[in-house]
């Protein structure tokens, strides 16, 4: 069964009691809100995702509630609850979404120790995986939305699953988060994606977020070996220039972007330094997408040719 199976009424049901079992990847979340907002949202965006049964394993329960007390009535708020505790401060009801979008990647990035986390996204084109670490406004996500949207298949808008036995990275297809001017550019450079509702005046300005292609979905469980490191930067009105970086630095620099590499220790550093020396590593400015766009296909005919 994936979402869409269910009707509005049978999803907000299992949303209000006892919790929808939602399969995302290699994780299964049990997601429990009664909020209209969320039920709506994860129609929209999360139709083709499989719904399991009570008798599956569950990795993380997320709560999305109301605020209580006259929070319920007055500006309302909206609480994510994990393990009998509110990791964040309360939001805005009408932010219930994004909430529930962060609160997955707090999930994976504050508890999963069997990958290696990176904060980055990535896609992958013949096998071969582009990571893109890159700090707020850097473009890294609308960079992302564009590839995908060209030929390049979604791994990860968010989390890089690096595994500790290779340099494969699995897939944690999840809807894209556009923020400010890169939502109506992502609209008119895809005009026919699907979008969820705007919100404003959240802690990372207006977001939206732009729904995954079921092409990408079906394709959720294959891995993809690491061949490059990107670090995009956006610039407005710049020319695209890619730029070698040292592995060395690299590394650093992907040390400094992971959840999880000083808990992991030594183990941790041998799988950053295995990755970094499997693939290429570059800085990346460009100021249009379809440059962008033009450069990463430079990337996989130079890779195939040399192969």
């Amino acid at each position: 069964m994936i979402v869409a199976d269910l009707t509005p009424d049978a999803l907000r049901d299992r949303l209000s009691n006892g919790g929808l079992l939602l399969k995302i990847g290699p994780f299964s979340f049990e997601l429990i809100s009664p909020l209209p907002q969320v039920a709506e949202a994860l129609m929209c965006l999360y139709a083709d995702y499989p719904v399991l049964d009570d008798s599956q394993f569950v990795d993380y329960s997320i709560t999305i509630a109301r605020g209580a007390g006259w929070r319920r009535w007055f500006r309302r708020q909206a609480i994510f609850k994990f393990d009998g505790f509110e990791p964040f401060v309360p939001l805005p009801e009408n932010h219930a979404f994004p909430l529930l979008e962060w609160a997955m990647n707090w999930c994976v990035s504050m508890h999963t120790y069997h990958y290696l986390l990176l904060h980055s996204a990535v896609i992958e084109r013949e096998g071969c995986a582009v990571i893109m670490p890159a700090p707020p406004g850097s473009g890294k996500s609308t960079l992302c939305a564009g590839l995908v949207n060209r030929g390049w298949r979604l791994l990860s808008d968010e989390l890089a699953l690096v595994s500790l036995n290779d340099v494969s990275i699995t897939p944690f297809g999840r809807p894209i988060s556009l923020k400010n001017q890169s939502i109506d550019i992502m609209r008119r450079y895809v005009p026919q994606a699907v979008f969820s509702q705007v919100v404003h005046d959240t802690s990372k300005g207006t977001v939206s977020h732009m729904k995954v292609r079921p092409e990408h979905l079906a394709r959720i469980a294959e891995t993809a070996q690491a061949r490059w490191v990107i670090f995009p930067k956006y610039v407005a009105g710049a020319a695209p220039r890619l730029t070698e970086r040292s592995r060395a630095d690299s590394l650093l620099e992907l040390g400094r972007n992971s959840f999880n590499y000083l808990i992991l220790g030594k183990q941790g550093f041998d799988v950053l330094a295995n990755l970094v020396e499997a693939c290429d590593c570059y800085d990346f400015e460009y100021g249009q997408l379809d440059d962008a766009v033009a450069m990463f296909e430079k990337l996989v005919t130079r890779r195939f040719c040399e192969a």
